[in-house]
């Protein structure tokens, strides 16, 4: 008798621990479509348009060497537009802190990436920009909250918005 007792607590035990908590689980929302257009609304990663960049690369700020690439790579949409698809890889640091004496204890995340546009073969011809990503940690979700490009914000979301690909859209 004491033997199935121990049986069904065992089984009982099994089956409560099994139980599934969707609330328990954090989402992640980091991915983002990153579209360069000028002011005429051309698309400017098209490298086969004239006036468009040839190419592009990625380096990590907060990186551990000077030079610290990130991968992010060159899709297009069914309509033929080109963007550039960031998942993640670049070091993130604490944004902000719960007092002036305790800095960097905060729920909010960022990373910093200079991006090097190539037109031509002459270096001078280069473009250079800072992109910046901010994103909220809370216990259900770990999401893009905001993206700054040479310091202007060109991409926002609320806290309770929906899990997506996040669509930036930088004018040049």
């Amino acid at each position: 008798m004491m033997k199935y007792f121990w049986s069904i607590l065992v089984v009982v035990f099994a089956l409560i621990s099994c139980k599934s908590d969707d609330d328990s689980l954090q989402r992640i929302d980091q991915v983002l479509n990153i579209y360069m257009k000028n002011s005429a609304g051309q698309d400017l990663l098209n490298s086969k348009k004239t006036g468009s960049f040839t190419g592009y690369s990625v380096n990590d700020v907060f990186g551990a060497k000077d030079n610290s690439p990130v991968s992010i790579s060159l899709r297009m949409t069914t309509d033929s537009l080109f963007y550039m698809e960031y998942l993640a890889g670049a070091k993130r640091r604490r944004l902000d802190s719960i007092s002036p004496d305790n800095p960097g204890t905060g729920t909010s995340y960022f990373s910093r990436m200079q991006i090097t546009f190539t037109k031509s073969t002459n270096v001078a011809d280069n473009v250079i920009g800072l992109l910046e990503v901010q994103y909220r940690n809370t216990p259900t979700a770990f999401q893009v909250s905001k993206v700054l490009y040479d310091g202007n914000e060109v991409f926002s979301k609320n806290a309770d918005a929906p899990t997506s690909i996040n669509t930036v859209t930088i004018t040049k």
